[in-house]
């Protein structure tokens, strides 16, 4: 929904280096809601379920800082939110990580 008012919604309001900017957040968001429903489904491979719900939390962190200050940039041009971003896809990353501490705890 969040690509479709991208394209749709957003072509004529916002530039292209903000269309490209807000569809970023939006793949980023696709991948890990992706990523969150497959780790729900890990605990019957027998992986460690304290590091998955940790990875988990980890990456909804980054959908929100990651995706989230994305959105807000595009939509409000407020740049102070610059900062955040890179916070959120360090998020992304440390649940990444932890996904692969629980595989290989395994």
């Amino acid at each position: 929904m969040a690509g479709a008012f991208g394209a749709h919604g957003l072509r004529h309001i916002v530039s292209e280096r903000g269309l490209e900017v807000f569809q970023t957040a939006v793949s980023y968001q696709m991948y890990h809601a992706l990523a969150l429903v497959v780790a729900s489904m890990m605990p019957a491979l027998r992986l460690n379920h304290r590091l998955l719900t940790i990875a988990c939390g980890f990456w909804l962190a980054g959908i929100f800082l990651f995706s989230g200050s994305l959105y807000l940039l595009v939509m409000t041009g407020a740049h102070w939110l610059g900062p955040v971003t890179p916070m959120g896809g360090v998020c992304l990353m440390i649940g990444w990580a932890l996904l692969a501490a629980a595989a290989l705890k395994r």
